[in-house]
């Protein structure tokens, strides 16, 4: 689905549709149901996890291994000094040995950090792939109700939160679990008394921690939401930018902003400053442990029970000890920001997509363009229908005009013909076959479409023209644009056809729009959709156009949208609308002649010409 056939629609205060803000998870997951989620995500990358692990596993060995060693030379110096024969061959000895296992220690560490670095950059990748496939996937109506600026916040807010979050958390956490196990084990192996002293601070560390995260977590999520909420108000005020200053709009854009920025603000703050105070406790509470085992080493040494070497390895035990608990406060704090960003991802990922249409093996290529609607009633949300029982039947090759008051339904009906949108019952058949028995991209490729609202994409002029058209040539695209009228001003830009598109472009709505339907006529399509193509163009060039959508509707079925009743006077078939019924139908001079809605419509915009 391009987005040339998704219209703007309107927007309320804030930068939401009428009656709608982003797409919200009703209620905030858990910390433990989002890292769930995020698990089973992760499935496919849990071999190399286990291959970091082991790395971590085997490189903690090597490190808790090294206090031991430090005791036994601490020993053997200490009898050397009261002796006065020093053993330097077992001092070179276990130097020698300690080097070499800090050294693989720190080689193992290096090959766990970039395993997990690359998992976590190819997570992210699969994301961002995930929700670009999954916007192609979801229907319009869910579009209708959601801020641009809110799903373009879960692509690149969301994910970098959760790939640089990861990156710092996941390999600290698992050295951190590690090394905390490790060097408990041999804390209990060198002294119980000790290891109990410094357990107990850890226990309390610990309570503390879990308090602090149950407390902090919804303000991460509440951080994650108003940062969509701020993207999407930034994005529309910002393309809508004219219309705020051409109102005088500035002030209350600004007190919107303001306001939601003073909500995003209070959201990290509060989860900033509770996930901030984790650090400073696990440095206290390790800070405590030291001192509670230094009048406890101290007092074993006395009393004769343990030697001086003994309370060496174990004051470097518990140096490993009390570190991964620091190490570990600051990973959960991350963990958070991963749970609050991986709740919006996965909650967009989760949304209801359209049909799966797999199984469908019919392909219509042949097409002659009859176009029949049977009994079709819609409505884009189930209390409000705004089509009704609409029938009516073209002929291949007919021009067919559709006419009516705003919100009359004839960009609707349009929609429905296109597929954007299911019918709630009826059917809409081309050339005797359902719309239903076909896939979209069958149903698409029958029309070729031109908006009332252009869109042009960063890209030279002729690959907008040719915009998915395969085997298009330099020749047919330069006939199409004299058909159009914007041959000549291509032609005197530096570049031509192969001048580059962007935001300084010097190009004017109305050959923004002759491109668009330049683009329509290299499409070639059977059957045309007009939605009101001519009204950002002048009148010298709206003759142009008008004189290129004649020869554009030759041999095409053609739905033509107009407000501007003079421009579709030679239609086979006019349909007057009104509340999404069909209250007339005829040509030109029959619909005039009845006097009546039509009649109205096409006089009251000559009442106030001289």
């Amino acid at each position: 689905m391009s987005a040339e056939n998704s219209k703007p629609r309107p927007r309320g205060p804030g930068g939401f549709g009428p009656g709608h803000g982003p797409v919200m998870a009703g209620k905030p997951k858990s910390f433990k149901t989002a890292w769930k989620n995020m698990l089973g995500y992760m499935r496919q990358y849990i071999p190399a996890l286990i291959v970091a692990s082991v790395l971590v596993i085997v490189g903690t060995v090597f490190t808790v291994i090294g206090p031991d060693k430090l005791r036994e030379l601490t020993n053997l110096i200490a009898s050397g000094m009261f002796t006065g024969a020093m053993d330097l061959d077992g001092v070179a000895e276990i130097g020698t040995f300690l080097v070499i296992i800090y050294l693989l220690s720190a080689v193992l560490t290096y090959g766990q950090g970039f395993i997990v670095a690359t998992i976590v950059q190819k997570l992210s990748k699969r994301m961002r792939t995930d929700i670009s496939q999954k916007i192609n996937r979801l229907p319009l109506k869910y579009f209708d109700r959601t801020s641009y600026g809110d799903v373009l916040s879960r692509v690149t807010n969301d994910v970098d939160t959760i790939s640089m979050s990861m990156n710092q958390s996941i390999g600290m956490l698992m050295s951190a679990a590690a090394l905390l196990i490790g060097s408990l084990v041999m804390m209990l192996v060198t002294d119980l008394i000790m290891t109990a002293a410094a357990v107990g601070s850890a226990i309390a560390g610990f309570m503390l921690m879990a308090f602090i995260m149950v407390k902090s977590q919804k303000y991460f999520q509440r951080q994650q939401k108003h940062l969509g909420r701020l993207n999407g108000h930034v994005e529309e005020m910002y393309a809508g930018h004219v219309i705020v200053r051409a109102y005088n709009g500035e002030k209350e854009s600004q007190k919107e902003f303001e306001s939601i920025n003073d909500e995003l603000f209070d959201s990290a703050f509060k989860s900033l400053f509770l996930s901030g105070l984790m650090m400073p406790l696990m440095g206290f509470i390790g800070n405590f442990g030291y001192v509670a085992v230094c009048i406890v080493g101290a007092v074993q040494v006395l009393n004769g029970a343990i030697s001086i070497g003994v309370i060496v390895a174990f004051m470097l035990y518990v140096r490993l000890f009390t570190q991964p608990l620091s190490q570990l406060a600051q990973a959960m704090t991350s963990l958070q920001s991963v749970a609050a960003a991986s709740e919006r991802v996965f909650e967009f990922l989760e949304e209801p997509e359209m049909e799966n249409e797999g199984d469908k093996q019919l392909v219509h290529t042949e097409v002659d363009g009859d176009v029949e609607f049977r009994d079709v009633s819609f409505g884009y949300s189930p209390e409000r229908e705004v089509i009704h029982h609409f029938s009516f039947h073209v002929r291949s090759g007919q021009k067919v005009a559709i006419v009516g008051p705003t919100g009359a339904g004839k960009t609707t009906i349009v929609n429905l013909l296109m597929r954007f949108y299911e019918v709630n019952s009826g059917d809409i058949l081309i050339d005797g076959i359902s719309t239903k028995e076909l896939t979209r991209e069958n149903v698409h490729d029958m029309f070729c479409m031109v908006l009332q609202d252009t869109w042009l994409f960063e890209g030279t002029i002729r690959e907008n023209i040719a915009y998915r058209k395969e085997s298009v040539t330099d020749d047919m695209i330069e006939e199409a644009c004299k058909a159009v009228g914007i041959h000549h001003f291509i032609a005197t830009l530096p570049d031509g056809y192969h001048t580059k598109l962007d935001e300084d472009s010097k190009i004017s709505m109305g050959q923004r729009q002759q491109m668009t339907i330049a683009r329509a006529v290299v499409q070639n399509a059977p059957l045309l959709i007009l939605d009101e193509a001519t009204s950002s163009v002048d009148t010298r060039t709206e003759k142009i156009i008008q004189k290129a959508m004649q020869d554009l509707t030759v041999g095409r079925t053609s739905f033509i949208i107009a407000h501007r009743l003079s421009t579709i006077k030679d239609a086979d078939t006019i349909l007057v609308m009104r509340e999404g019924s069909i209250v007339e139908s005829g040509t030109h001079e029959e619909l005039l002649k009845a006097g009546g809605f039509y009649s109205g419509l096409y006089n009251s915009q000559f009442e106030n010409c001289d």
